[in-house]
């Protein structure tokens, strides 16, 4: 008696030990295998970003205040100007990229030839603008006082815009004994120098009223403290009062009046800071510096690699490689991976720039 055998119709529609799984080659799936892989990978980072700025939130820099520049325009503020500049670019990239994919399905050399070459330099413009960003980043604008506790003192004149130090600090004669040929004195390592130091900047500020200081602590909503019959609020309500002179001000970081203002640098100043490093932030928690270098220079690494696959590509397209094969496949494979890296910066622009 012979089996029955059903058909479901579907015999050989399925990968069935060839070079094309799911009808798609080999090097579109491993290329989805690592965007995947890659975006769970930035995920941990956006993620571990997200629960630090809501838990500093306080210490938490703001984005208006600190990507203020564009280049060869000294002195103007534009904050956020630049940054969306560069996303403009990178997302402009994407659309040249989706227009040489589409060329090479029509087997239209030249136009991949103008396409990919556009790509290339959108991508440079963008890695460029990363780089001086980062620069101006660690040069800084103001510079600050960091406090015995670690929190950061930031300066503004009377109408509450920021001062930078070198406006108001005085020189004093240095106390530190240069080396010459016959004392023998060596200094191994000084650390990070800075423009002026806490006691110049000291004496700057107490020689001049109209200064005041600010920390990070945000006004909070004075109207619900103010309606509350907890003793405990009513006490904070004239905490606030005694040291503070924007109350009015819910959300925004909070200004000592004048007396306060000294009191805080003259008993809590530590040390100046200038720019932002690993170490220190004079525009906040150096936990902000830190996941602003690493994500962004992950960032940067994926979009230069970018760079140098699509210049490979461009040029196997100019000697008429993927012509000859008689498919531009190559190109589609590392647009998948550019528009990977443009999407990325979607979000890591959402979190750093925008939240």
């Amino acid at each position: 008696m012979e089996a029955t055998v059903a058909q479901t119709g579907t015999e050989g529609k399925t990968w069935g030990g060839g070079n094309r799984p799911l009808n798609a080659s080999y090097g579109k799936l491993m290329m989805w295998f690592f965007i995947v892989s890659d975006a769970l990978t930035f995920s941990g980072f956006l993620a571990s970003y997200g629960f630090s700025r809501f838990k500093f939130i306080d210490a938490w820099p703001i984005a208006d205040e600190v990507f203020t520049h564009f280049p060869f325009l000294h002195g103007v503020d534009a904050p956020m100007y630049y940054v969306a500049f560069m996303t403009f670019i990178l997302i402009f990239s994407s659309v040249t990229m989706v227009l040489a994919v589409d060329a090479g399905h029509k087997m239209q050399k030249n136009k991949v030839i103008i396409y990919l070459f556009l790509t290339v330099i959108g991508g440079l413009i963008f890695v460029g603008s990363q780089a001086w960003e980062w620069a101006t980043f660690i040069k800084g604008d103001y510079g600050a006082v960091e406090t015995k506790g670690g929190k950061i003192l930031q300066f503004l004149d009377k109408d509450g815009n920021r001062a930078a130090i070198g406006d108001f600090a005085v020189r004093l004669p240095s106390t530190a004994e240069t080396h010459t040929e016959g004392n023998g004195v060596w200094y191994m390592e000084g650390g990070t120098k800075t423009s002026y130091n806490y006691e110049e900047v000291k004496a700057g500020f107490l020689a001049n009223e109209n200064l005041l200081i600010r920390d990070q602590e945000l006004v909070p909503d004075m109207a619900a403290l103010r309606a509350s019959d907890l003793e405990a609020d009513k006490q904070e309500v004239a905490r606030l009062e005694r040291s503070y002179i924007n109350l009015d001000a819910t959300g925004e970081k909070a200004i000592y009046n004048r007396e306060m203002s000294v009191n805080k640098l003259v008993n809590d100043g530590k040390l100046v800071v200038e720019g932002a490093n690993l170490k220190h932030n004079e525009y906040g928690t150096p936990l902000f510096a830190d996941f602003f270098f690493f994500i962004t220079g992950f960032h940067g690494f994926h979009v230069f690699s970018g760079v140098i696959f699509n210049l490979i590509i461009f040029f196997n397209v100019v000697i008429g490689t993927y012509e000859r094969r008689g498919h531009y496949e190559m190109v589609e494979k590392v647009g998948l991976y550019w528009h990977f890296v443009d999407l990325v910066w979607v979000f890591v622009f959402t979190f750093f720039y925008l939240v």
